[in-house]
C-alpha cells in the first residue's frame, strides 16, 4: 500500500511559521505602532499595546499565585493609562519613536566612546560594558564594545597597576575579557588566588566568585581556590547580614544560588531591568542620562522581542496540533519548554528562525524518544526507523499503525521544510544533512531497544558512546546551525564532533543523575546504575551520582574552552549554540528532573514569552554620588 503523503495543513501552518521568521529588527520596528494589539488567546483577550515600553509597575504587594505555562498571553489591559503614566515619569519617554530610539542608542555609544579621566577610567568603561550586557542589548554596542575590551586586553597584558592591584576590577576584567573570547590567562589572578584581611569587601569578594566560575579547565587551580574561599566569605556575610536585604546582598545570594551556566541570558536581563538596584554598584558610577538611556533601551528591546516570542509560540501551537502530535496519547507536549531554552539564549529578533526550528526539532525528538521508551511496539519501532532509512523511498513501505503514520509524517514534512530554507540560506543542499541526523539518532536508539529485548548490559564506554546520541540534542542543535548567521562549509560539520560529544555527554550525565529512579522502574540502564554494577556494588546510589559531578564538571569547563576559543573554524555563533544546550540541560536538572515536571519552569516560560516587565513604582532612575 502506497501511504498517503503528509498533511497538507502542516504546510500551510509552515508556511505561517515562516511568515513570522522573515522578520528583521528593522522591520519588526515598523511593525509595532503604539496602536498594536498583542495576539489573542483562546479564550477572545487581548492586550492593547498601548505602554511607551510594555511596562507594568508592580504594586506595594502581590498575593503569589502559581504558575502555569501558557501557550498564548493572557494579560490584563487595565489599568493602562496608570501604567503608561508612570513609565513616562520614570524614563521620561512621551512616546517611543525610532528616532528617540536612535537617540538614546547614539548617547549611549558616544559614552562608552568617551574616555574618562582619573584612575578608575578601566573600571568605570567595564562597569558599563557589565551593564549593557546584563541588560541584553550589547549587540547593539558591540564595535564600542569591542574597542574598550580591546584596550583593556592591551592593559591586561601589560600587567596594568589600574587593573592589578584593584582587586575588583581584576575580576571583573579577567571575567568579561575571558566571556568575550579574549585569552586571559587564570595565572593572572595567583595574587590573589589566597584569602587574606585584606579581602573582606562584598563587592571584591563577588567580583571574584563570579570570576571563578568561568574556568575552562580543571586545571585552573587558582580559580578553584579563589571560588572555595570566595564563596565561603560571601555565605558568612550573608549569615552576618540577614536582616539587612540590601541590594547587594542580594544580588549575592542569587549568584551563589544561580551560577550563570544554570540559568538563561533571558531570565537574567528580565530581572537585571527589572531589579536596576541590584547593579547599583556599576550604574552609580554613570552618568544620569546614561543610566536612563540604557534601562530604556533595554525595556524596548525586551518588550519588543516578547510580542515576536508570543507569535512564533502561537504558531508553533498550531503546527503542534495540525501535525496531529497532541493525538499521540504516549507523548509528553514540551513545546513551552523547548521554545523557552529557545527565546532565553537565541534572544534577539532577527534569530527567529533558529529559535522557531529549535522549538519544532526538540519537540520531535521528545516524541521519538516517548515512542521508543512506553508509546511503540518493537514492530512499530522498526517500521519507522526503516521508514526514516529509505526516506526518499518511503512509499515503498507500509505504516505498521496510525501512531507511526503521525509520527513519520510529522518528521518528513518538518524536516524537508526546514531542508528547503536552510539550503536557501546557505547556498547549497543541506538537506541530506539534516535526514542523517535523524538515521543515526534512530539507529542508535534501536540499539538501546535491542539491549533491553536481550536483557544487555553494556560497559559504560558502550553506554556513553550510544547515549550521546539517544539524548537526541543532534536534531535539535545541529539544523539551528545553519540559521545563527554565518555561511557553514560542508567541511565545517566535521570539526562540530568534539562540541557536539561535550555537550550531549555533560547533558546526557546531568539527566541520568536526576531520572534514576524513573529509569530504573522502566527497565532502563543509565550511568548511574552501570557505575554502580561495575563498582560491584561498593558504591551506592547517592555515592555514584556524587561521583558523576566531576566529569559533568569536566565536560562543561571543557565545551567552554572550545566555544571561547579562537582557534576553531566553527564560527563563534555556532559554537555558542552546543553552550546555549549546556546551560539549559543545567537550567532543567542542576536540582532535579524539571523537564518532566509541567509546573517546575512554568514561571520562567511566562517570564520570558508572557508576562510584560514589571518595575517597582516608587524606582527612579539612579543620580550619581555627589562626589563625581
Amino acid at each position: 500500500m502506497v501511504h498517503p503523503k503528509p498533511n497538507s495543513r502542516n504546510l500551510d501552518g509552515y508556511q505561517q511559521i515562516l511568515a513570522v521568521m522573515s522578520f528583521t529588527t528593522k522591520r519588526v520596528v515598523k511593525l509595532l505602532p503604539s496602536s498594536y494589539v498583542a495576539p489573542r488567546n483562546a479564550g477572545g483577550g487581548g492586550r492593547p499595546f498601548s505602554l511607551p515600553c510594555g511596562v507594568l509597575p508592580v504594586p506595594p504587594s502581590r498575593a503569589p499565585r502559581r504558575a502555569v505555562a501558557r501557550g498564548v498571553a493572557k494579560n490584563s489591559p487595565t489599568g493602562a493609562a496608570e501604567n503608561a503614566a508612570s513609565m513616562q515619569s520614570l524614563l521620561g519617554l512621551p512616546n517611543v519613536t525610532v528616532d528617540q530610539r536612535t537617540a538614546r542608542e547614539t548617547r549611549t555609544k558616544k559614552q562608552l566612546q568617551k574616555p574618562e579621566l582619573g584612575p578608575k577610567n578601566i573600571h568605570h568603561q567595564l562597569s558599563m560594558v557589565d551593564v549593557v550586557e546584563k541588560i541584553g542589548i550589547s549587540r547593539h554596542f558591540a564595535g564600542e564594545i569591542k574597542s574598550i575590551l580591546d584596550a583593556t586586553h592591551s592593559c591586561w597584558l601589560l600587567r596594568d597597576e589600574e587593573i592589578m592591584l584593584d582587586t575588583e576590577t581584576c575580576a571583573m576584567a579577567f571575567r568579561i575579557l575571558r566571556m568575550n573570547g579574549y585569552n586571559v590567562s587564570s595565572d593572572d589572578l595567583s595574587h590573589i588566588a589566597e584569602a587574606s584581611s585584606d579581602l573582606n569587601g562584598t563587592r571584591s569578594l563577588l567580583e571574584l566568585y563570579k570570576a571563578s566560575q568561568v574556568s575552562i579547565s580543571e586545571d585552573e587551580l587558582v580559580l578553584d581556590s579563589i571560588g572555595t574561599w570566595s564563596g565561603r566569605l560571601l555565605e558568612e556575610q550573608l549569615s552576618s547580614r540577614a536582616l539587612q536585604r540590601t541590594p547587594l546582598l542580594r544580588e549575592v545570594e542569587h549568584a551563589l544560588n544561580s551560577p550563570f551556566y544554570t540559568t538563561l541570558d533571558r531570565l537574567e536581563h528580565k530581572r537585571n531591568i527589572e531589579q536596576p538596584d541590584a547593579m547599583e554598584h556599576h550604574i552609580l558610577n554613570l552618568p544620569r542620562q546614561t543610566n536612563q538611556d540604557l534601562l530604556a533601551l533595554g525595556v524596548m528591546d525586551f518588550t519588543t522581542s516578547q510580542t515576536i516570542y508570543q507569535q512564533e509560540l502561537e504558531l508553533l501551537d498550531s503546527w503542534v496540533k495540525e501535525s496531529r502530535l497532541d493525538q499521540l496519547p504516549f507523548a509528553r507536549m514540551k513545546l513551552t519548554y523547548f521554545y523557552l531554552s529557545a527565546a532565553g539564549t537565541m534572544f534577539s529578533q532577527e534569530l527567529s528562525d533558529a529559535r522557531i526550528f529549535w522549538a519544532m526539532n526538540g519537540v520531535l525528538t521528545t516524541v521519538v524518544d516517548d515512542f521508543f521508551d512506553v508509546g511503540g511496539s518493537k514492530e512499530e519501532l522498526e517500521n519507522l526507523t526503516t521508514l526514516v532509512e529509505m526516506w526518499e523511498r518511503h512509499e515503498e513501505t507500509k505504516y505498521y499503525s496510525k501512531q507511526v503514520e503521525i509520527v513519520f509524517s510529522a518528521i518528513y514534512s518538518s524536516v524537508n521544510q526546514l531542508g528547503a530554507k536552510a539550503s536557501v540560506v546557505q547556498g547549497r543542499d543541506v538537506t541530506g544533512h539534516l535526514v542523517e541526523i535523524w538515521r543515526d539518532l534512530l539507529r542508535n536508539m534501536m540499539t538501546e531497544v535491542e539491549w533491553r529485548e536481550c536483557s544487555y548490559v553494556p560497559t559504560p564506554q558502550e553506554y556513553m558512546e550510544n547515549a550521546v546520541v539517544t539524548f537526541a540534542l543532534g536534531p535539535v542543535v545541529l539544523p539551528s546551525l545553519y540559521f545563527v548567521g554565518p555561511k557553514i562549509m560542508e567541511s565545517t560539520i566535521t570539526d562540530i564532533d568534539e562540541l557536539f560529544r561535550l555537550m550531549s555527554t555533560c547533558g546526557r550525565l546531568l539527566n541520568d543523575v536526576q531520572t534514576y529512579e524513573r529509569e530504573y522502574s522502566e527497565g532502563k540502564l543509565n550511568s548511574v546504575s552501570l557505575l554502580v554494577l561495575q563498582s560491584g556494588g561498593s558504591l551506592t546510589i547517592a555515592e555514584a551520582r556524587r561521583e558523576l559531578q566531576k566529569p559533568i564538571d569536566i565536560c562543561k569547563r571543557d565545551l567552554l574552552r572550545l566555544v571561547l576559543g579562537e582557534d576553531s573554524v566553527v564560527p563563534r555563533p555556532c559554537k555558542e549554540l552546543f553552550w546555549n544546550m549546556c546551560k539549559t540541560c543545567y537550567f532543567f536538572y542542576s536540582r532535579g528532573d524539571a523537564f518532566c515536571s509541567p509546573e517546575e519552569k512554568a514561571g520562567a516560560v511566562n517570564a520570558v514569552i508572557h508576562e510584560p516587565l514589571q518595575l517597582p513604582c516608587s524606582l527612579r532612575p539612579l543620580s550619581p554620588p555627589s562626589a563625581l
